[in-house]
């Protein structure tokens, strides 16, 4: 049995719904939650508010080689997890639609990626996880026990994010937001270095029509179906 034998991957676009999906995996079957995303989003912070050149390989390693990240487990399946720089909690201050496009931009550099993922993969050694992000199943988690690839049209995207800020008694204005969804796409996708894209193994699944809890059971009857330890139904 490899290393990854009880690795969850859940990978697709932003606004696609996968934070939300991952957190009710998790905490239907006990296992970590780990957002990969909130550690891009953390380092993009980081990043930011040391004036490093983004397009100064040497800069970025060296402010890389002081990175103090981690995440904390999620209170329960509702919230994000804790993200903190330091002794500082900064979960509240990557979850701008900005730092998502700062996100976007540092998950480019081969820096960032070198070291992130060298991070990921001592949680993925842990075991019981489910690893959401953009390239868990193709790059961090080649050999996941199970993959899964999220996505839907932009728009239903940007609806979703518009309301989701609304909830959290955020402004935003559903057009900048579908302009900033597109234009992420395309940067994710079109980059060099771990392009966004399906693992060949995944199992693909449009959310665009689909409920939140639709979503969920689809992938815990695949799960259970691979036989995972402690999968049991709700």
């Amino acid at each position: 049995m490899s290393e990854n034998s009880a690795v969850i991957t859940i990978d697709g676009p932003s606004g696609v719904g996968k934070s939300t999906v991952s957190r009710k995996v998790a905490a239907a079957t006990g296992y970590l939650y780990l957002d990969t995303g909130a550690m891009y989003r953390g380092v993009g912070l980081y990043l930011v508010r040391a004036g490093v050149d983004l397009a100064d390989d040497r800069a970025l390693s060296s402010a890389l080689a002081d990175l103090d990240l981690h995440l904390t487990p999620a209170p329960d399946e509702n919230r994000d997890v804790g993200v903190f720089l330091g002794g500082e909690d900064v979960s509240a201050a990557v979850r701008t639609p900005e730092l998502a496009m700062v996100a976007s931009r540092v998950s480019a550099l081969a820096p960032v990626r070198k070291v992130l993922t060298k991070m990921q993969r001592e949680y993925g050694r842990l075991g019981r996880i489910i690893a959401e992000g953009r390239d868990t199943g193709t790059v961090v988690f080649p050999e996941a026990a199970c993959k899964f690839f999220l996505d839907a049209e932009p728009e239903e995207r940007a609806a979703r994010r518009v309301a989701q800020l609304h909830s959290q008694g955020l402004e935003a204005d559903f057009t900048q937001i579908l302009a900033m969804t597109v234009e992420r796409d395309r940067n994710d996708r079109q980059r060099a270095l771990a392009p966004l894209c399906p693992a060949a193994d995944a199992h693909c699944i449009d959310t665009t029509r689909m409920t939140v809890e639709e979503v969920v059971d689809t992938i815990l009857e695949t799960v259970r179906g691979a036989g995972l330890q402690n999968c049991e139904p709700r």
